[in-house]
């Protein structure tokens, strides 16, 4: 552009040096020689990559349909480099990510946590720890995992659970609630439970639910809850994140991608637990279906471009379990449909998504 500029100077009569001294006192450096150099000597190949790069990261700050932010500016450096590789640069190396990052101020977020949510139960007694922190799953409906994680409001404390398939670690269901008591994590499974149903994937006996020793989790009302829905439960030893790293990891996100002030999430402050459910359903809406699949590990199964072909587990009973009852005591569940159809988003999108056509 600079190069161009002169040579429309040129052609109006103007010295390559007389332009070139406008141009530092207006603070653009280039020297003649400069000029003269981009003249004889064709522009490197990198610097045309990184032109390509640079103009697909300062698209994504105004790439959104309100021309704000795409939720993509949240990535750190890994995870950029996984989303450019599928994004038409295939074998972006990390090393010129991060540098053209920096250069570009983007440096993803940095997470925290400052209000305990896992209260261990007073008498101790859980079930033991049957995934021992082993995350990988051959098959859907093998295990989940589920944590929860407080969000401030106007109003107060709001809270969001969540439920996670371990084979796409994609979100399987979900809750809000102001209180933090057993009925708010039942509500998770119940959603859980009623979309896998409702897509044709009932859940086998025996699957594993693993969750830290939150005294919710830990509680006689849920461990019958588990039992109910012929499930087995799971729990973590106390004040050991690594024993549901999984879930801890995914509620790390959920704060920095979606609750953090200037999240492309946000459309306002978060004056209530309506505003937290609505700013849920877009996250889960886009977690599991538009963002980048490809920043899990190389063998996980959601990071390979060749579609998946799902079959029955082989541990799954010869007979259908017994139809299950979905207690919604709160309306958790009927909030969130009626958020979905208020919003537009059909159930398909959040019930099936991924490259691979299952998520949900």
């Amino acid at each position: 552009m600079i190069s161009r500029f002169i040579d429309e100077q040129r052609a109006q009569g103007h010295g390559v040096e007389s332009v070139c001294t406008v141009l530092r006192e207006q603070g653009v450096q280039v020297a003649p020689r400069t000029y003269r150099s981009w003249r004889t000597t064709p522009a490197a190949a990198r610097a045309f990559s990184d032109a390509a790069i640079i103009d697909t990261l300062r698209g994504l700050r105004t790439g959104s349909a309100s021309g704000g932010a795409l939720p993509e500016t949240l990535y750190g450096r890994r995870k950029m480099t996984a989303w450019l590789d599928h994004s038409g640069f295939p074998g972006v190396s990390k090393h010129t990510v991060d540098r053209l990052m920096r250069e570009e101020g983007m440096r993803g977020l940095v997470r925290g946590r400052k209000v305990r949510t896992t209260i261990a139960g007073k008498d101790g007694v859980r079930a033991g720890d049957l995934l021992n922190r082993d995350f990988a799953t051959t098959a859907p409906n093998r295990a989940w995992v589920t944590d929860f994680t407080y969000v401030p409001t106007w109003s107060g404390f709001a809270y969001v659970a969540f439920a996670i398939d371990l084979y796409p670690r994609a979100i399987v269901g979900w809750s809000a609630a102001t209180t933090k008591d057993v009925t708010f994590v039942e509500s998770c499974l119940s959603m859980a439970l009623w979309r896998r149903d409702h897509t044709g994937r009932p859940v086998p006996a025996g699957m594993i639910h693993h969750s830290d020793a939150g005294s919710q989790y830990t509680s006689i009302r849920f461990t019958e809850t588990l039992a109910r829905q012929s499930l087995s439960a799971s729990i973590g030893s106390i004040g050991d994140a690594h024993d549901n790293a999984v879930a801890e990891s995914f509620m790390g996100l959920f704060k920095n991608e979606a609750i953090a002030a200037g999240s492309p999430f946000r459309t306002g402050p978060l004056r209530t637990l309506s505003d937290v459910e609505t700013l849920t359903l877009h996250y889960v809406d886009w977690s599991t279906t538009t963002a980048c699949t490809a920043c899990a590990t190389s063998s996980h199964p959601r990071s390979s471009n060749s579609s998946t072909t799902l079959t029955t587990p082989a541990h799954r009973p010869a007979t259908p379990p017994t139809r299950r009852r979905h207690e919604t005591r709160d309306g958790s569940l009927r909030r969130w449909a009626c958020a979905c159809h208020r919003l537009g988003y059909p159930f398909a999108a959040l019930a099936t998504g991924g490259p691979a056509g299952w998520c949900g």
